[in-house]
């Protein structure tokens, strides 16, 4: 799995290329998420257009850092999930818990 971080002023915006799965892929995502919370960054926008396969892990890690960012005031949002990651969420009924947009731009404007 592939993570690219960048910032659009108060909000990261993390795009991420790959399956995330059990192991390194839900490791790195969980390592990144916690930093950015840790360091105050409570604007997150987590594009899944390139995911290709979400298992459990990666569905609790997802569910984990949207609690976390909310505890301290902010929020995770997602960006245009790819097929098999929206039927993922969707199958575990989880889908209406994130805030979803279409493109970045609109996810992160939404923070405004």
């Amino acid at each position: 799995m592939d993570i690219d971080i960048r910032r659009f002023g108060d909000v990261q915006v993390i795009r991420l290329r790959g399956s995330l799965t059990l192991g390194s892929p839900v490791d790195d995502l969980r390592q990144t998420l916690d930093q950015a919370l840790r360091a105050g960054d409570t604007g997150l926008v987590l594009n899944l257009s390139d995911v290709r396969w979400i298992d459990s892990s990666g569905v609790g890690v997802l569910v984990k850092s949207l609690t976390s960012a909310k505890l301290v005031g902010g929020s995770l949002k997602l960006v245009n999930p790819s097929k098999p990651a929206r039927q993922t969420l969707k199958m575990c009924n989880l889908l209406p818990l994130f805030d979803v947009f279409d493109e970045e731009s609109e996810a992160v404007q939404s923070f405004a």
